[in-house]
């Protein structure tokens, strides 16, 4: 095919190869988390609201999973205050009937022929491709890990960050006694889904002992170079640390659990004693493993130098192919993989890429960076962080409270109300973040 005439979305649709014609679809959604569902559902409802249509199919989610977690429930899991299966849904359950779901997975992108090849050796064409798979958790990066996760309990070893590893989580916490060692609690350096979520879990834990009159002393160890990336909120969340008692270590990076000791070795990844590596004795010991781009975009054309989709920050237009966009976890776009960002990041795509389809040119909506990430301080508070591109804040209720100071209003909002609204509304492509169920308006 032309080079020049690929990139035009019109003679794309023309030129793709006849083998795939036969399992191809006007747009090939590749996820069905949280950013494939509610952009696959608002370019759907784009185009109903315009008094247009798309027929049955012609968007397509491509996910072999059964199930779909809402992932931010499972802090609150491990914390003993709800069941994990309240926040699990069968995936089918959640994919209208008009929209196809393909149940495999992307296992390479050939985005020339527009087409990519699925793990049970078919293909699939698309007109129009947007990647949201999500990113990959690399627990095998840690040695020793998989082993002391697997150990039922005596390892005193949990992460919230799995289905399979919250349950013992809480259960770990839960019968943790004074007198039986230091709680160590860990973030990896790097990209994690929602970067608050590794701390929450040390203050809930640390009010939950307190509430038990336990004297149970915690370390934080980040391989950060602060609480938080964001300047004005890392300063709250260092003073909420401190007023706690929890001990705090900066640029550590956790390398090797030891069971057998029970002792983390950590690496050292700035200052003095940069390169050396450093060993802390634990009673219980909370792991988030290292996050990366997954394999199969890693290795594709459309990855960065990284191996994240290379997106243009504002239009989320892929910057080599023109009809691939991306969003979500999977993308490079450079502001926090939270499920917040997704409600500012959907309504962009949609509508650019609607607009893409419908004239042949790009649309005009721009994505500001925003993101929320809401952080349990303890039981009854909550700080609530909202930020765009740069750390600049964009707080909602700015003019009605300090939203660096945890309380109990953002705390149930958190808690009781947003997992509702995330299965009624936000997968459904019905919510719209700040503006609630009103959907942005964006000028021709």
């Amino acid at each position: 095919m032309n080079p020049l005439i690929s990139r035009i979305p019109a003679f794309a649709r023309a030129a793709s190869t006849s083998a795939a014609s036969a399992n191809k679809h006007k747009v090939v959604v590749i996820g069905g988390g949280t950013a494939g569902l509610a952009t696959a559902n608002q370019v759907y409802n784009l185009f109903k609201a315009q008094d247009k249509t798309l027929a049955d199919g012609d968007v397509a989610i491509v996910d072999a999973n059964q199930h779909h977690d809402y992932q931010p429930g499972w802090t609150v899991v491990g914390s003993g205050l709800a069941q994990k299966e309240q926040f699990r849904r069968p995936l089918d359950s959640l994919i209208p009937k008009h929209l196809a779901h393909i149940k495999a997975s992307a296992s390479a992108f050939e985005p020339g022929t527009n087409q990519v090849l699925l793990s049970d050796g078919s293909k699939v064409a698309y007109d129009f491709l947007i990647v949201a798979p999500g990113l990959q958790i690399n627990w095998a990066n840690i040695k020793g890990l998989p082993e002391a996760l697997k150990d039922p309990l005596s390892t005193n070893v949990g992460s919230i960050y799995s289905w399979d590893t919250v349950d013992k989580t809480w259960a770990i916490i839960e019968r943790f006694q004074a007198g039986q060692g230091e709680a160590v609690f860990t973030q990896p350096f790097g990209p994690v889904k929602c970067a608050g979520a590794p701390q929450k879990v040390n203050y809930m834990s640390d009010s939950f002992w307190k509430e038990q009159g336990r004297n149970i002393h915690s370390t934080f160890v980040t391989g950060m170079p602060a609480m938080f990336a964001q300047p004005h909120y890392a300063k709250a969340l260092n003073k909420i640390r401190e007023a706690k008692g929890i001990s705090g270590h900066f640029n550590t990076n956790l390398v090797e659990v030891k069971t057998d000791t029970k002792t983390a070795v950590f690496n050292i990844l700035d200052g003095e004693k940069k390169g050396e590596q450093v060993e802390i004795e634990y009673g219980l010991l909370h792991v988030v493993p290292p996050m990366g781009p997954l394999d199969t975009i890693k290795k594709s054309p459309l990855a960065d130098a990284v191996g994240w989709v290379d997106v243009n920050e504002g239009t989320l237009q892929h910057k080599k192919f023109p009809n691939v966009f991306s969003l979500g976890d999977a993308s490079s776009l450079p502001t926090s993989k939270t499920a917040a960002a997704i409600t500012g990041q959907a309504p962009v795509l949609a509508h650019n890429l609607v607009s893409l389809m419908e004239t042949g040119k790009l649309g005009n909506a721009i994505y500001d960076g925003y993101t929320s990430c809401p952080l349990f301080t303890g039981r009854g508070e909550l700080l609530l962080a909202e930020f765009k591109y740069a750390g600049a804040l964009a707080e909602t209720f700015s003019g009605l409270t300090d939203q660096s100071v945890p309380n109990r209003a953002f705390y149930h909002l958190t808690k009781d109300v947003f997992p509702r609204v995330y299965f009624n509304n936000l997968v459904k492509g019905t919510w719209y973040g700040t503006r609630g169920i009103f959907p942005p308006q964006f000028s021709s």
